[in-house]
């Protein structure tokens, strides 16, 4: 790094007046001539880019994924055709629903998104420390979120709205269940799972596909808050998981995750006793078992947070030659949605952000648009079929073709067992959860609910009653007497 570095302009023009203002004299007025005072105002009136609209207050860390098992048999991607294989990648984590402000222990899903910077491009595992989500079609989408930030009229979070949204929204209950169980307040991000969430697939050199769903499981040990701990770390510190990621890593203690996977053959998802692309609901582990993959370190605190946390750009549709997508409906909407923000928030060129940037060479016809820094293809052509450059597509990496299974568009096409909303939540609150996760779940929802006011308080909290009564009896009977409120139970 050189030394006695010169004070310049963003144009690179050295200059000393860098503290006072040119003025008519001592006492002023300000000049308009004094452009070191307008680059540096004009500069700082533009240094905040869009809020992301989800995602907007979190951390991240660069690191390496290593392949420690062979799955060569699932997948031709080059980045798992060897156990040894290493890329570097970089994680985000983030809360879901709060502004940049908010507080890191808020009871909030919690972002999950990892990028493989591989020799095939950049794959993007973009999900939450969820196995599942609220809603399973993106249509629902802008509404859903809508009802996780502020009421229109007072500006403030609403549990009315929520709770609204909820009980007209059943197969929201699956995700609601573990959002009010304490892992809801996971311990940081160090200590917590993460999801792909969606169903992917995956291709062999055989031209064969098998359905995939990935798991990141901590190395850390899991570990949640209570909503008490929470709620006091919500004052005491704030920042509390980007504190504690930052000084771990700081310390040399290099948080791993191990990379799972379940997979389900295409004759087993016909058998599925539900959708297996339903984002809502999960698999069975006794039945698809987790497959051992490879480990995740981070190792790196980024030098500039604005530059590669803030700028870093995720999306479901950054897959690779030999892992693809699925029908998973929220996850087709996804693909979409996430990049086209990204176009709005970061520029049509977010993908020449060094934190973006693949790590082998981008070749397409691509030009002009905000923020173009890559030399904008230079003096080669911007059209394609041409007769100057070499670019080739290169056949070996054509699409698998998909079978499709109907050629009828129905928006309303079901699986039979697609309203089943109360078995997945049920189990998990008799089956999966202890004694004392119960209880907190309880009281969070209780708490939570206390919160339904206005008019139609009674009918919204009798419609969640009624769903909760469907996932577990003695559950919507505790609610409504922690909750003070009749409610008549019918089979």
């Amino acid at each position: 790094m050189s030394k006695n570095k010169k004070l310049t302009t963003a144009a690179g023009r050295p200059y000393y007046e860098n503290e006072d203002s040119m003025t008519v004299g001592r006492r002023g007025p300000i000049l308009l001539q004094d452009i070191y005072l307008q680059e540096k105002l004009a500069h700082f009136n533009r240094e905040r880019i869009p809020e992301r609209v989800v995602h907007a207050k979190g951390t991240g860390a660069f690191g390496t994924f290593k392949v420690t098992n062979d799955i060569t048999k699932y997948t031709k991607a080059k980045l798992f055709n060897k156990v040894g294989n290493e890329c570097r990648v970089f994680v985000r984590f983030s809360t879901v629903g709060g502004e940049k402000g908010s507080a890191d222990t808020e009871r909030d899903p919690r972002g999950f998104a990892v990028k493989f910077y591989t020799e095939d491009g950049n794959w993007d595992l973009a999900g939450n420390n969820t196995p599942v989500f609220f809603i399973k079609d993106p249509k629902k989408f802008p509404d859903f979120v809508h009802t996780q930030k502020r009421d229109p009229k007072t500006n403030l979070k609403s549990s009315t709205m929520m709770w609204d949204y909820f009980s007209l929204n059943p197969e929201s209950l699956h995700q609601v269940m573990i959002l009010f169980s304490d892992r809801g307040t996971p311990d940081g991000y160090r200590k917590m799972n993460g999801y792909g969430s969606h169903t992917f697939s995956m291709i062999n050199d055989k031209e064969e596909r098998v359905w995939v769903k990935f798991h990141f499981k901590t190395l850390q040990g899991n570990k949640t808050l209570t909503a008490e701990e929470a709620n006091i770390l919500k004052a005491k510190d704030p920042d509390y998981a980007q504190r504690d990621l930052v000084e771990a890593i700081s310390k040399g203690n290099f948080p791993k995750w191990a990379l799972k996977i379940q997979v389900m053959t295409n004759e087993q998802a016909e058998k599925f006793k539900w959708n297996p692309f339903d984002v809502t609901k999960v698999w069975s582990h006794s039945e698809f078992p987790l497959i051992d993959v490879g480990i995740m370190e981070l190792n790196e605190i980024p030098a500039n947070y604005f530059a590669d946390v803030e700028q870093a750009a995720f999306e479901p549709s950054n897959i690779v030659d030999g892992i693809g997508l699925s029908p998973d409906k929220l996850l087709q909407g996804r693909i979409f949605a996430y990049p086209d923000a990204h176009r709005y928030r970061l520029g049509v060129n977010y993908n020449q952000i060094p934190v973006n940037r693949p790590i082998n060479e981008v070749n397409n016809h691509q030009r002009d648009g905000f923020m173009n820094v890559d030399g904008n293809g230079k003096d080669s052509p911007n059209y394609f079929p041409n007769s100057f450059d070499d670019i080739k597509a290169d056949k070996k990496y054509k699409e698998l073709a998909s079978v499709l299974d109907s050629n009828i568009a129905d928006t309303f096409d079901r699986n039979e067992n697609d309203d089943d909303f109360y078995t997945q939540p049920g189990d998990l609150y008799r089956k999966v959860m202890t004694d004392t996760e119960r209880k907190n779940t309880l009281n969070n929802i209780i708490s939570s609910m206390s919160g339904i006011s206005g008019p139609r308080s009674n009918e919204i909290i009798q419609r969640q009653l009624m769903h909760f009564y469907k996932v577990d009896k003695s559950l919507a009977e505790d609610i409504a007497k922690g909750l003070k409120v009749d409610f008549k139970f019918t089979d």
